[in-house]
């Protein structure tokens, strides 16, 4: 049984900026379980979660929130050890205070794939409705590449080096996720 003594307090790990000067994420999380904090600018708490892979958990989150991943911090386990994992995230979040907004109200915007469709103008939205199948998966398409070229901007504008890349098979349903 993991007990709270055997978690390590948030406030006394490291924090990790979440992109080196080369604006690559960590590499030596690859392929890494465990738990792992992000952070705003100003360091706040943004979202406690964890992971059998947290660097592309991090690129995932990258993506997805990148006005709000400046800093981590991180513990890693060498076995996945779900229950082990559950309780130092938990830890976590009741040191904090407060639930972190990634893991309360704003959830989904951290850890679901994008949804190109609300970006629809009034003309593609009529269009859509008048459209046949093939047709309609062909305007989702292109308005999930319109998202996905601001997205890369924005994370260009960040200094992102890390490549990015995105499922082209959730593209025709109008959503975005990092492959």
């Amino acid at each position: 049984m993991t007990t709270q003594a055997q978690v390590p307090s948030l406030t006394t790990l490291e924090y990790i900026p979440y992109l080196d000067d080369t604006g690559n994420l960590p590499e030596d999380l690859q392929k890494k379980i465990g738990v792992y904090a992000i952070f705003d600018r100003e360091k706040k708490l943004q979202l406690v979660n964890y992971s059998r892979d947290i660097y592309i958990s991090l690129k995932q989150h990258l993506v997805r929130q990148p006005q709000s991943c400046y800093w981590l911090k991180v513990e890693t386990i060498e076995r996945p050890n779900r229950s082990r994992l559950e309780v130092i995230r938990d830890v976590w979040i009741n040191e904090n205070g407060a639930i972190p907004v990634g893991n309360g109200s704003e959830e989904a915007l951290w850890n679901q794939p994008i949804d190109a469709k609300p970006e629809m103008t009034d003309e593609e939205r009529l269009s859509y409705e008048q459209s046949d199948e093939l047709a309609q998966i062909k305007l989702l398409k292109t308005i999930a590449r319109r998202v996905e070229a601001r997205i890369l901007e924005e994370l260009k504008s960040r200094g992102v080096a890390t490549e990015i890349r995105f499922n082209s098979k959730q593209k025709a349903k109008g959503l975005l996720d990092v492959k």
